[in-house]
């Protein structure tokens, strides 16, 4: 589908001001009041839910195969989970996901 000169600005002018509007009605209209201790215990769970959400269709449906799941990087994201887990370490997560990702794809091909 092609769209319009006119038409492609009008979407992303629409876009810009939906995402303003998103981010004002939490920063500008509560930025300066005090949250609800409720709401901050919910709040410190945001990266935990969004992380995943973005890694976890690139683990599953890879476009490097096509969308097809792929056990080099099924097993890289268990190391990485596992690493994470159990030495509390971001870095080394990290890390110990890339050196496994880059092991298993030599290794599968």
């Amino acid at each position: 589908m092609s769209y319009s000169y006119g038409a492609t600005w009008g979407l992303i002018i629409a876009i810009g001001i939906g995402t303003y509007l998103i981010r004002f009605s939490f920063l500008g209209l509560i930025g300066e009041r005090k949250l609800p201790e409720w709401v901050l215990r919910h709040l410190r769970y945001t990266p935990v839910a969004v992380i995943p959400g973005i890694i976890a269709p690139l683990v599953a449906w890879p476009a490097a195969t096509g969308g097809d799941p792929d056990p080099a990087r099924l097993i890289a994201a268990a190391v990485t989970g596992l690493t994470g887990y159990f030495t509390r370490s971001v870095l080394l997560a990290i890390l110990g996901g890339m050196a496994s990702l880059y092991v298993c794809l030599a290794l599968f091909g």
